[in-house]
Order: C-alpha cells, then structure tokens, then sequence
C-alpha cells in the first residue's frame, strides 16, 4: 500500500508539472501533443475506411441473419464466382433449412458476372447477375425479390424444365450502363437463343460500395443456373437464412462440410481478419501511428527532460530516488500521449466525417468510412503505448543527471 500511495503521489506530481510547463514553456510539450494528435487522428480516420471497406458483405439484406458461405469464399467483398467453391443441391438444401419452423426463409444466391450488350452501342459490358429463389420479403443488394414470379419456376423440381420467366431486376446503375430500360431484351454471349432475359423493371436504389455503384441484374437462381451451367449439380455461392432464434447457426454449420456461417452483427460481425485488404490498411495505419507518434514523443520530450535538468537536479538533492524521478518522467510522457489521443480521435471523427461527406457529394457514396464505439478504446490504448514506448529515452535521459552538476 505505502508503494502504491507513492506512485500517485509522484503521477500526481508528475500531471501538475505537465500543467505548469504548458502555461510557462508550451512549446515542446505542444509539439509533442500535436505529434501524438496526428498519428492518433491518421489511425482512426484509415481504420474507419477499412472497417468501412471490410463490412460491405456480397449480399445486403436487413432480414437475412446468417450466411452460409465455402471457407475459401470472402464474404466482405464483392466476390463473383470464377470457378471457386460452390454449394451444390441448394434448393433441396434451402427448403430443408426453411422447413425448420424458427426459419423464416433460406435463400440460395448465385453471383456471376454476365456479358451482355449495351443495348444502344452493342458494346459488350458487364453486369453482376444474381440468381436467386424469389421470397416476398426478401431484399437483396437493395433489390425486393417481390418483382420476380413467386419461386423459381424454371427449376420444376430439379428437371429445369419448367417456365422459363426471362424476368430480370436492374437497378437504376445497371441500366445506365447498357442503356436499357423496363421491356428491354438483354443479348447475352452466355445464353442460347431460348434462354432470353428481358427487363421486367428498372429500381432505383442505393446498392453502392466503398468500390463504387454496382450494376445488378436480379434473376431467377435457376435461369441463371441454366445461362452459366451450373445446373448440373445446382450449384449456388452462399445461401442466406432468416431467423430470429441465434441457436440456428449450429445447425447451420453441419449443412455443409468446409462452410463457414457468418452471423451479421455489428463490428464483431464484420470480420476484418477475414478480409486481407482492410486488415492490411488498418494495421499499416496503427504501425505507422506509432512509430509516428513515438519518434514525435521521444525526441520533444528528450529536448525536454535535457532542458529541465535543473529541476531534476533539485529533487535528487533533496532526496528523491532516480527510481522516483523515472517514474515522474514516465507519467508525464504518457500524460503528454493520452492528451494527443484524446484529440486525435476527436479529429479521426472529424476526418470520417468528412470523408463520408465528400463522398456523398462526389462519388455519391455513403458511408466510406465507418466510426464505431470501440475506435475510442482502440485509440487510447495506441496512445497509451506510444506514451509507454515513447517514455523509454527520456526516462534513460534522466537518470543521466548529475545532480551536482546541474546545481552548482
């Protein structure tokens, strides 16, 4: 106890010298606070893009709760199947998964990317299909399955050969680019002569990413099937299930073997270790902010410590311990880095703020980045550690003090 009493008395101390050196001699303690602020706001303003970049998910649907998605799959960016992993039998699968009575719907969703031709220029460009099994209250990448004819008529039980719909949902991004409009037939180099799609209706919706406004064209999952040949083995790249009951995803993981199921749920849910991009922009940001912040701290508050060698002096002859000193020299250091914290996250807020605002204005994006709560204990604990790092040379620098010398 009589430890720890004076290590506060001396962190005490150290804060109240802190205070008086910025009303008497602000300069190096203010550099250094304004180093530590712009590390701090760079990190958090590159970590809210990438957090922003890592939770746009392939589908957006404010009813689906789970995804059912191969391991080798990423579920935070747009994937377009290319030959990767697959689900197969995803319609006897989704109708067992939606028999369960806590399930209120299972959706198997196939994505590829479809060449079709601008129907003013016949250029070929490209749009991202997605095949789907139509549920009335289904929303997928902004688009309401309720446009499409009720099920997947063309799948006829696994014959793929019933109905053949041709029904196709753009977005407003969509038909821009290939010029089309409610009635238009889509010429694919992908689908035989019988195999038409045409525009049932164009939506204007807000589908876009941090990459950019996507194209999308909804069909039916099987008629998309049928286009690019993976009806052989019906096969999807993710199945989508509704449910209010968390103790369907253990079911869920034993669908399939090699699957992962990915829960939406806040910033835990978004999985940033799982997408290679956003990880690697957010850990360059925090290596970058302390090593900034750092070679910031350590040299202003060494110019520091040398300039107040006459002080330090002082205490050693009137007793106090090196032990002591080091330790008020460290907690004025690290008070100097949670004061540069404490603005350099208000200023990250500033800069995604602002980045989420030009976005919108230019780009017509929103949101780029994303702020969430816990950014605040991510950037105080940086802070922290660049003020425990940083304190390493001053504290050194201190013991260095002839106390005689600095007197006399």
């Amino acid at each position: 106890m009589p430890a720890i009493r004076r290590t506060l008395a001396l962190s005490g101390l150290a804060v109240r010298r802190t205070v008086g050196r910025l009303r008497a001699s602000p300069q190096r303690l203010v550099l250094s606070v304004f180093g530590v602020v712009l590390a701090v706001g760079l990190m958090v303003a590159v970590t809210g893009v990438s957090l922003g970049l890592a939770s746009e998910s392939v589908i957006s649907s404010d009813e689906t709760d789970y995804w059912i998605v191969p391991e080798e799959s990423n579920v935070q960016s747009v994937v377009v199947s290319t030959g990767g992993v697959q689900l197969s039998e995803v319609h006897e699968t989704s109708a067992r998964i939606a028999a369960d009575e806590r399930v209120d719907y299972s959706l198997p969703v196939l994505l590829e990317l479809l060449p079709v031709r601008d129907a003013v220029t016949g250029e070929r460009t490209y749009l991202l299909a997605v095949g789907v099994v139509a549920q009335p209250d289904a929303v997928i990448l902004g688009l309401s399955t309720e446009g499409l004819t009720p099920g997947d008529p063309h799948y006829a039980n696994g014959s793929y050969d019933g109905r053949w719909t041709g029904e196709a949902i753009m977005n407003d991004a969509a038909a821009q680019t290939i010029n089309a409009s409610t009635g238009t037939t889509l010429e694919s180099g992908r689908a035989s002569a019988n195999q038409s799609l045409t525009v049932a209706n164009v939506t204007s919706v807000d589908s876009a990413t941090a990459m950019g406004q996507l194209p999308v064209a909804l069909v039916h999952l099987s008629e998309l099937q049928a286009i690019t040949g993976a009806e052989s083995d019906d096969q999807a790249d993710q199945i989508l299930v509704s449910t209010n009951d968390p103790a369907v995803k253990q079911r869920l993981q034993g669908i399939y073997p090699r699957t992962t199921v990915v829960e939406r749920n806040g910033l835990a849910a978004q999985q940033v270790s799982t997408s290679n991009l956003p990880l690697a922009i957010a850990v360059s940001a925090v290596v970058t902010a302390v090593v900034v912040g750092v070679l910031f701290v350590t040299t202003l508050m060494g110019l520091e410590v040398t300039a107040d060698r006459e002080h330090l002096g002082t205490l050693t002859a009137i007793g106090v311990s090196r032990r002591s000193q080091s330790i008020v020299v460290a907690v004025e250091t690290v008070t100097v880095a949670v004061v540069g914290g404490i603005g350099g996250l208000l200023v990250g807020l500033v800069v995604i703020l602002g980045i989420n605002a030009a976005g919108r204005e230019f780009l017509g994006l929103d949101p780029i980045a994303t702020f969430d709560p816990l950014l605040v204990g991510y950037a105080m604990v940086i802070a922290l550690v660049i003020g425990l790092v940083g304190a390493v040379y001053p504290v050194l620098l201190s013991r260095r003090t002839d106390a005689l010398e600095v007197i006399l």
